[in-house]
């Protein structure tokens, strides 16, 4: 499987490659030094060494470059020329310090599914004005209303993993588990035709997402763009019933209709399903990948697994058997179970590496980055270094009785593109395992080990799983 998406991201980013320049001329009379490329391989030509990457663990890939070249060093993946960091220093450095020599890229086909305006294509004003208003909706006292939906969410996928009656593929179905509390948190409680309407068309568009950009009709590429020009249909109407019923929601899609910049201007319709469709995506696969990584890991370590029981049935019997709903100082209060969603998102490490562009020359250390060069802030290298994180391989959720040291946990990124739903994503682990190990037991079946990309690190086979509930 992860043969054809390294296939399909090389296509993507083929045709850029011939576009960035290589390195700045310099005079050939200066006399000052010039910089150098950071020490590395390009690998093939046009392939690079992308096949190198996603055919062997992530780890192996990166820590024997980074033990051979240093903290800095450059390759050539999915098409495009790259630096890659190491430390925790050079992140900040490219994501808070420096950030503004440095911007967000993503592919042309990518940006035409989910929306121009959407929030992480931008940077600056507009970016920050959009920030702010995903934030507000995201911050902590707006996703505490949600606990009560977020509940029936969890309880209704359980039950419906346990109906089954056979193995489900568990990164999947988290997958369906997360996309309806995206729409909780985006839309409130929508209406279900409307919610199924936006369910079967977002499949299509995912589909296409990773294919290859073809707009010949009948291609996954074709009908993803047919699919999300349904979608903005489906968001125009929506917001057309809330502003014939005034309805003044405080859910994402009300901050962002009711706002207004200094001069009284409104966001757009398109403008805002941009930003809707944006958020859709950035909260589904980065989600339900970890909790897919937090069965397994619960599941292989069973005297932990009965330490999280404890602590959470300590919470169920003081809500009379779990008849009554969570609160949040009750979610707030759950050490054990926060400690080990914070190793599994380090361990796990979804997110390894995020794509910068740098907009100029740079130099980093004495070596230069050109611009035009993608630049890549390795989280994954930062999370598994030893000198952070003793025994790094290993699944040890109290190295985080203490705070790390600074830029050294970054699982959802870092400075003014860092993630913004990050509350909310934790809130989701934490009301799921809760019940999970309350009043439900699973079983991975036939597991292999290693890692599969979907495109996000995930257990091979989406962990393979079995739910029975508790008697």
């Amino acid at each position: 499987m992860y043969m054809d998406i390294i296939f399909i991201l090389f296509l993507i980013f083929l045709s850029s490659f011939l576009s960035y320049p290589f390195i700045k001329k310099y005079n050939k009379h200066e006399t000052i030094a010039k910089p150098k490329l950071p020490p590395g391989s390009l690998g093939w030509p046009y392939i690079g060494e992308t096949f190198q990457l996603y055919s062997q663990h992530p780890n192996i890939f990166f820590a024997s470059k980074q033990k051979r070249y240093g903290e800095i060093f450059k390759t050539h993946i999915l098409g495009c020329p790259c630096v890659m960091l190491t430390s925790p220093e050079a992140a900040r450095f490219v994501l808070v310090t420096h950030s503004h020599l440095f911007k967000p890229t993503y592919p042309k086909s990518k940006e035409k599914l989910i929306g121009s305006s959407a929030l992480f294509f931008h940077q600056g004003d507009y970016h920050t004005r959009i920030r702010k208003l995903v934030q507000n909706s995201l911050a902590p006292e707006s996703i505490k209303k949600l606990i009560p939906d977020i509940e029936n969410e969890v309880i209704s996928s359980l039950e419906s993993w346990v109906s089954i009656g056979q193995v489900i593929n568990a990164f999947h179905e988290m997958k369906k588990f997360s996309f309806n509390v995206g729409i909780l948190s985006v839309f409130g409680n929508l209406e279900g035709n409307y919610r199924e309407q936006l369910k079967e068309n977002y499949c299509i568009v995912e589909k296409g997402y990773n294919s290859f950009p073809n707009k010949i009709p009948g291609t996954s590429y074709s009908k993803a763009l047919l699919a999300r020009r349904r979608i903005q249909e489906i968001i125009s109407e929506i917001i057309c019933k809330r502003k014939e019923q005034r309805l003044n929601e405080k859910d994402l899609l009300g901050h962002l209709l009711n706002y207004k910049d200094e001069k009284g201007k409104m966001l757009s319709d398109e403008e805002v399903a941009d930003n809707v469709i944006g958020v859709l995506f950035a909260a589904q696969d980065t989600t339900a990948s970890v909790l897919t990584w937090i069965l397994k890991y619960l599941h292989d370590h069973q005297k932990l697994l009965e330490a999280i029981k404890a602590e959470q049935m300590a919470v169920c019997d003081t809500n009379d058997g779990g008849k009554i709903p969570l609160t949040w100082g009750q979610i707030k209060n759950m050490p054990l179970t926060h400690k080990v969603i914070l190793e599994s998102l380090r361990m796990s490490s979804i997110i390894s590496f995020t794509f910068r562009e740098a907009v100029v020359d740079v130099v980093y250390k004495g070596y230069l980055i050109p611009k035009g060069w993608k630049v890549m802030p390795l989280f994954r290298n930062i999370h598994h270094n030893p000198e952070f994180y003793p025994a790094p391989h290993n699944f040890d959720p109290s190295r985080f009785e203490f705070a790390p040291k600074p830029n050294t946990f970054m699982p959802f990124g870092n400075g003014v593109h860092s993630c913004p739903g990050n509350e909310l994503a934790k809130l989701n682990m934490l009301i799921l395992i809760h019940h999970l190990v309350t009043k439900f037991r699973w079983e991975v079946v036939g597991y292999q080990s290693g890692i599969q990309y979907s495109p996000f690190p995930i257990p091979q086979q989406g962990l393979p799983t079995r739910f029975w509930r508790i008697k």
